[in-house]
Formats: C-alpha cells, sequence, structure tokens
C-alpha cells in the first residue's frame, strides 16, 4: 500500500518505513553470512577467499545498478509528494526504459572484462579460478539485480517498504536453500553459490513485478504514459546516474584497498571477506534509516514542506549515531567470536585477523552512520551530483591508506582504510547536508 509521509511524526513515520527495510537488510546480510559460511566451512578457507576476492568489484557494479534504481525514485518520491501522478507515470516508464539499457550495457561489458578486472585485484593464483566463475556468473545475473532494485526503488518512493521487504526475505531464503543444494549435493562449488544467488534475485524480482501489477492500481502504466519525453528522460538520468557514480566512485577506493589486501596473501583476504560480512550484516540499520529519510525528504520537499524536512534529518542523524556506538561496542569486544560462523577455531591467523579488522572499525562506527544519512537526504533533496563529490573524498581516502601505508604497516593500513574514508566524507557531507536545505528554503516557500 502507498503511503504518504507528509503528515504525522517525522521520526515515527521514518522508524516506521525503516523497520521493514532494516529486517529485509538482516534477511540479505544473514544470506551473505551464510553463503559466505557454507563455503567456508564446506569448500575451504581458500574458496572464501575467492570468493571474497572480488567484493570490491562486485560492490562497484551491484551498488551501481542499486544506486541508479534509487536515483530514479527519487523524482517519483517528489511526485508522489505533490500527487502529480502523470508526471509520476511518466518517470516510471523511464526508468524502467534506461534500466533495460543498463542491464544490457553492464552485463556485456562486465562479462567480458572479467579477467580484466580479476588480474587489476592482484588475484593470486591459487584462488584466480574460484573468483572468476563467481564473479563471471553473478555478472550474468546483473539484469535481475536491477529488475528488484528498480520494482523496489518505484515501491519505497510511494511509502511502501513492506512489498519489498516480503520479496526480500522470499529471495533470502531461497538463496540458502540454494546454496545447500548446489554447493553440498551438487558439489558445484563458488560456481554452485553464484547461480544459487542469480536464481534467487531472478524469483524475486519477476514475482515482486507479478505482485505489484495485480495489487498496485496506482503504479499501472497506460499506453499514453509510454512515450518518450526528452525533458523527463534528462531528468531521470540526472537522478539516477549521479547516484549510481556516486556508489561506484566509493567502490574504486575499495578496489585499490581490495588489490593491496590481496597482494598481502589468502590468510588476509580471507580474514578480510569474514569481517566485512559481519561489517555489511551491522550497517543494515545505517541503510534503513538512511533509505527512509531520503524517501522523507523526497516527498516534503514534493509537498513543499520544508520545515519537516529539517526535523526529520536531524533525528535520523541521532538515530544513526546512537546505533552507531551500540553497534561498534559489539564489533570492539565480539569481533573475534563472530568471525567462528566463517571457519573453524583451527584457524587462527584468518580468525585474528577477522577480529583486528572489525576491533579497528567499532570505534568509528557512529561516523558512517552519520555519513549514509546525510548523502542520502542530499540525494533525497535533487542534489544528486553533490553527494557524489563525497563518493570520490571515500575513494581519495582509501587509495593514500593503500598505495601510502599498505606498503609500510601491511594489514593494518587496510584495517583503518574504512574509517579513514569515512572520517573524510563526514567532514564535507555534513555542512553539504545543511547548505542544501538551506538553499531549499532560500528558494521555496513553507507549504502549510
Amino acid at each position: 500500500m502507498a503511503k504518504s509521509m507528509t503528515q504525522g511524526s517525522p521520526l515515527k513515520l521514518i522508524l516506521q518505513f525503516a523497520l521493514p527495510l532494516l529486517v529485509g537488510n538482516i534477511f540479505q546480510q544473514t544470506y551473505n553470512i551464510v553463503d559466505a559460511a557454507i563455503v567456508g566451512r564446506y569448500l575451504g578457507t581458500k574458496a572464501l577467499a575467492g570468493v571474497g576476492a572480488s567484493s570490491s568489484v562486485q560492490f562497484l557494479v551491484i551498488g551501481f545498478c542499486t544506486g541508479t534504481c534509487c536515483g530514479f525514485g527519487i523524482p517519483i518520491a517528489q511526485r508522489f509528494g505533490a500527487k502529480d501522478y502523470k508526471t509520476m507515470h511518466a518517470c516510471m516508464f523511464h526508468a524502467g526504459l534506461l534500466t533495460v539499457i543498463a542491464a544490457v550495457v553492464l552485463t556485456i561489458t562486465c562479462a567480458f572484462l572479467c579477467p580484466t578486472i580479476l588480474h587489476m585485484l592482484s588475484t593470486t593464483d591459487d584462488i584466480y579460478q574460484d573468483a572468476y566463475i563467481y564473479l563471471l556468473i553473478l555478472f550474468i545475473g546483473i539484469p535481475f539485480t536491477l529488475l528488484y532494485n528498480l520494482l523496489s526503488a518505484i515501491l519505497r518512493a510511494v511509502g511502501d517498504s513492506k512489498t519489498p521487504f516480503m520479496f526480500l526475505v522470499f529471495s533470502t531464503v531461497l538463496n540458502v536453500l540454494l546454496d545447500l543444494f548446489c554447493i553440498i549435493i551438487l558439489k558445484w562449488g563458488c560456481a554452485g553459490a553464484a547461480i544459487a544467488t542469480i536464481t534467487a534475485q531472478a524469483c524475486s524480482g519477476i514475482l515482486c513485478y507479478i505482485y505489484i501489477k495485480k495489487n498496485f492500481s496506482i503504479l499501472k502504466l497506460s499506453k499514453q504514459d509510454c512515450q518518450i519525453n526528452k525533458n523527463v528522460m534528462l531528468i531521470m538520468i540526472s537522478m539516477g546516474i549521479p547516484m549510481g557514480l556516486q556508489y561506484s566512485i566509493t567502490a574504486i577506493g575499495s578496489m585499490v584497498m581490495q588489490s593491496a589486501n590481496n597482494g598481502l596473501g589468502s590468510v588476509y583476504v580471507s580474514g578480510f571477506t569474514a569481517g566485512m560480512r559481519i561489517k555489511q550484516f551491522a550497517m543494515c540499520p545505517f541503510d534503513a534509516i538512511a533509505t527512509a529519510v531520503s524517501t522523507f525528504c523526497g516527498q516534503n520537499l514534493g509537498a513543499g514542506k520544508i520545515k519537516r524536512i529539517d526535523k526529520g534529518l536531524t533525528e535520523g542523524i541521532i538515530a544513526s549515531i546512537l546505533y552507531g556506538l551500540f553497534a561498534g561496542t559489539i564489533l570492539i569486544f565480539f569481533g573475534g567470536i563472530l568471525s567462528t560462523i566463517f571457519m573453524s577455531a583451527d584457524e587462527t591467523d584468518v580468525l585474528a585477523a577477522s577480529a583486528k579488522y572489525l576491533r579497528c572499525l567499532g570505534f568509528f562506527y557512529w561516523a558512517l552512520g552519520i555519513l549514509n544519512v546525510c548523502r542520502m537526504s542530499i540525494q533525497g533533496l535533487g542534489y544528486p551530483g553533490r553527494a557524489i563529490f563525497s563518493g570520490f573524498v571515500e575513494m581519495v581516502a582509501r587509495i593514500v591508506v593503500s598505495k601510502v601505508f599498505v606498503p609500510i604497516y601491511g594489514f593494518t593500513a587496510i584495517c583503518f582504510a574504512d574509517q579513514s574514508a569515512w572520517i573524510s566524507a563526514v567532514l564535507y557531507v555534513v555542512p553539504m547536508c545543511f547548505l542544501c536545505l538551506r538553499k531549499i528554503k532560500a528558494t521555496r516557500k513553507e507549504c502549510l
């Protein structure tokens, strides 16, 4: 059901909207953890390293897909808030058209460049084959990733975060079952893990489309809606591409960091992979709150209720900081214990590397909450280009640490690369967020 966020308590609306997103993200990250655990336990730590060796480039490509679709959702949220359903439908059509084009281009390009990418990441020979087959299959599944993310972005734009949650849960459960079947029974190795992932995404995206078509009349398009309009096309490109690039630019820094870490050997690749899975799980509330605040900003901007944006943004930042302090404490004191999910206690070197990585993250985890909320809010306010620069700052910080400090301090420098990126980006994104809001206040009248 579509839901307006232009009336009522901002914090209550944000948390209500964020809850299904949070649970859905937890299910998704639970799958990622189970996936890594199955690979690590049944195929060994080198297979785990093979799956994790390309995690940064996976984030680059999948992040671009996710970011672009989220960007497409911003004009839709604004038009929904303004109750301009005709333009909203036009935005939806152009979002779908651009997504199809992106699916074709990305799938062909990424599949062709797969070997080159792995060599750029300094993937060692002992894990190369596992890394290659896993990454190639994931690239083939890009159209399904785009399909689900686009439909989810459209639903969230009209205030429905529950339906994407339902299909994410379905996808997660199916993914785990297929993982067990493909790896343990069929013995397909790392290829089985990748096949399970894209099969679950395909089923989820297709079923989500069927469900929307049957149950969401407000999202149904007429023939008149399905006509190419140059102005609407430019609007969708100007919102979607910058958000996709922001994710990708951030990932470039992660790729450089991954390459530096891969060069340290499979022990550190495995430790980093395990720690990263836990880090991503702990990030779920950040992503949920940030997405909720962004949708809140977009709808209220469309409705002209600028004062509500100010209040919702502030409350969203406070909520993220409080969670960041809690999650950071868990990572500091229990990171080593959590890492045993992925491997036996006998893998002492790998466990020590994972625990060290998580412990170092924990002290700065609060900064990630501020960064996510402010960056997503800038995008929700219609300034995706300004949000890109925060990704550029993150990229530069990771590259500097990877190129300058990793050769000197080794894995210790890797453990502080993310935090350097977060703090650097926060110093830019917080004042920019409130500057954008101030600019909107100066140019628009409050709609009471």
